[in-house]
């Protein structure tokens, strides 16, 4: 239902109607008095009489001015309906505006939280790329103390061996293959021999 169909008549509008009423009232009367003169011989013109035109004109004048009276009323009420609307419609884009202020900071401080993120992601992994070079050295190193450690056991155990058969008198015999690779028995004679 729209509102001009939903609105009910005011005290305001009951007024304007019956002042409405009244000038039509007195409109028409001066009409029915100009109609029903008694027309002049041979001529348009018609005789009024005076005294009722008179009476009816002031009957117009006393109407009129309460008739303008609320037409200037109604047209204060309606520039101030336009003056409440463009305040609101200003209130609403001040609004929109702050609003849209806040989400575009919004969105850079998302951006910029996403873009923190990739370079936090970024250093750990450099770190622990540097961690694993670091912890793959160490073992590396380790495992070489290791071997060296090996290798000198091997050639110790390979000297005890070597002695043990001169003394059993078996140097016919070959000496039976090492389980260790060639490289790892040649550097552990070397670092024997150190």
């Amino acid at each position: 239902m729209s509102e001009q169909q939903d609105r009910r008549p005011t005290h305001d509008d009951r007024t304007t109607e019956e002042a409405q009423a009244g000038l039509n009232a007195i409109l028409d009367d001066l009409a029915h008095l100009v109609e029903t003169a008694r027309t002049m011989p041979m001529s348009a013109s018609v005789l009024v009489h005076k005294g009722d035109a008179l009476a009816l004109v002031d009957e117009l004048r006393g109407a009129l001015p309460e008739q303008l009276a609320h037409a200037d009323e109604v047209l204060a009420q309606a520039d101030a309906v336009l003056e409440d609307a463009h305040r609101q419609a200003e209130e609403i884009l001040t609004t929109a505006r702050a609003r849209a202020i806040e989400l575009v900071q919004a969105e850079q401080v998302v951006v910029q939280a996403e873009s923190r993120a990739r370079e936090i992601v970024d250093e750990a992994e450099e770190a622990a790329a540097a961690l694993r070079r670091d912890a793959d050295d160490y073992c590396d190193r380790r495992l070489a103390d290791f071997e060296v450690d090996l290798g000198k056991l091997l050639a110790q155990v390979q000297a005890g061996r070597a002695k043990l058969a001169d003394r059993l008198g078996d140097r016919a015999a070959e000496p039976e293959e090492s389980p260790f690779p060639a490289t790892m028995r040649d550097r552990g004679v070397e670092r024997a021999a150190r």
